[in-house]
């Protein structure tokens, strides 16, 4: 007599995150791709059309070049990268778009270092030394064709330094785009 066996939940899970090829992303990874790349997207989006509206208070942020530099530089790198991870990988688009949105990235997290006065960092630039070890993966990874590693290290950079410095943005007081956002 055999019976019947139910199978590892985990196990289920895993498979319905495994990509059907190298470089497409799993449905877990895909979803929270699309939906923390749409939300951060939609709120920059807001946030920046209740400044042009005149909705936000006084922004003495836009006085500061570092400041303005670095949001000119981060804002697209969001859709563009979400864009980059959902689109069809290796064409010529990809590359072109994809080696943009790295040199955005590594500029973005250079910029970032001349925003305090007398370069006082805080704990969020330990975002820095991780976007420039992930930009130098993600390069190398793609030029050895290791595609594995190249996909790990865009999902990682994306979701880790664009998508958590940008929530803390948001939710912290005082920040340009909280200020933005609920003024």
């Amino acid at each position: 007599m055999t019976t019947a066996t139910l199978s590892n939940p985990l196990d289920t899970f895993k498979r319905l995150n495994q990509p059907k090829g190298v470089m497409k992303l799993g449905l877990f990874t895909r979803a929270l791709v699309l939906f923390a790349g749409t939300t951060m997207t939609v709120v920059c989006v807001a946030a920046i059309a209740r400044a042009f509206l005149g909705f936000a208070p006084d922004l003495p942020h836009l006085g500061n070049a570092a400041v303005m530099f670095h949001v000119t530089t981060v804002v697209p790198c969001v859709p563009l990268g979400l864009y980059l991870l959902i689109a069809p990988k290796g064409t010529a688009t990809h590359k072109a778009l994809g080696k943009l949105w790295v040199a955005l990235m590594v500029v973005t997290a250079t910029s970032t270092l001349f925003i305090h006065e007398g370069m006082a960092l805080s704990w969020i630039h330990v975002f820095v030394p991780i976007t420039y070890r992930a930009s130098w993966i993600i390069v190398s990874s793609a030029r050895k064709g290791d595609i594995k590693r190249h996909k790990a290290e865009i999902v990682s950079l994306f979701l880790g330094a664009l998508m958590i410095p940008g929530i803390f943005a948001i939710i912290l007081p005082g920040r340009l785009m909280n200020v933005m956002l609920f003024g």
